[in-house]
């Protein structure tokens, strides 16, 4: 199967189950599910998780109790901007200036309480949190389609506040870990860790992430939407 393919397979296996939570359908998005706080409980209990000061997650609803957890633990969170649509692309959620958790790991209350900051405000990122629609136990990730996630890391690479060696990591239902090898674009990011209610997942690492932005897979129509790699494009 394609990628498109087993992402409609993974969402109607949610579905289907019951094991789909709120946001619905689960389709067309990163698919929150049942166990998501024990997911995010098992992420807590790394000790490269218990030793980062400044993680960078995404915005989803699966993630969220991830983002909590993050806060409550003195960590700064850094969240992209939908679409990287600003120049200043990514929000900053400093857990010592904001009193309301709850509010602050929600879509509109992190664009509400948190600070816009590009990324020569950022400070150099220690964990990477990823939603993904389908994950391996190799680390190969299958996001939505749009590819923003893979993007954002290839910019956070490229100016130097990520590298080779900052664990990446992401919390799952377990239909949503494919039985197989998944198939890769030399752009997509691999995680570290895959995370479900039931079990951690440290992954083999086969898979090589990208040194920075890929400027020949990026059309035009892209670049002129996005400042930050207007300002960057060689």
């Amino acid at each position: 199967m394609d990628k498109q393919e087993l992402r409609e397979r993974t969402w109607d296996g949610l579905e289907e189950s019951g094991d789909a939570r709120f946001p619905f359908p689960p389709h067309g998005r990163i698919p929150n599910f049942a166990g998501a706080d024990e997911a995010a409980a098992r992420l807590a209990e790394l000790d490269v998780w218990q030793a980062a000061d400044a993680v960078k997650a995404n915005p989803d609803s699966p993630q969220r109790p991830v983002r909590r957890r993050a806060l409550e633990a003195g960590k700064t969170v850094y969240m992209a901007v939908p679409r990287l649509r600003d120049e200043k692309c990514f929000l900053e959620l400093d857990p010592d200036c904001i009193d309301d958790y709850d509010t602050a790991t929600t879509i509109s209350g992190s664009s509400e309480l948190g600070v816009q900051v590009g990324p020569d405000e950022m400070e150099c990122i220690d964990f990477i949190v990823s939603g993904s629609v389908v994950v391996d136990d190799r680390g190969a990730r299958i996001g939505k389609g749009e590819g923003y996630s893979d993007l954002e890391f290839a910019l956070l690479r490229e100016v130097g506040l990520v590298d080779a060696s900052t664990a990446v990591a992401t919390t799952v239902h377990e239909i949503q870990v494919a039985d197989g090898p998944l198939p890769t674009s030399a752009h997509d990011v691999p995680m570290d860790y895959v995370m479900t209610p039931e079990r951690t997942v440290e992954t083999s690492g086969e898979n090589v992430r990208p040194a920075g932005i890929d400027w020949e897979t990026l059309d035009e129509e892209k670049i002129a939407e996005i400042p930050v790699l207007r300002e960057r494009r060689p």
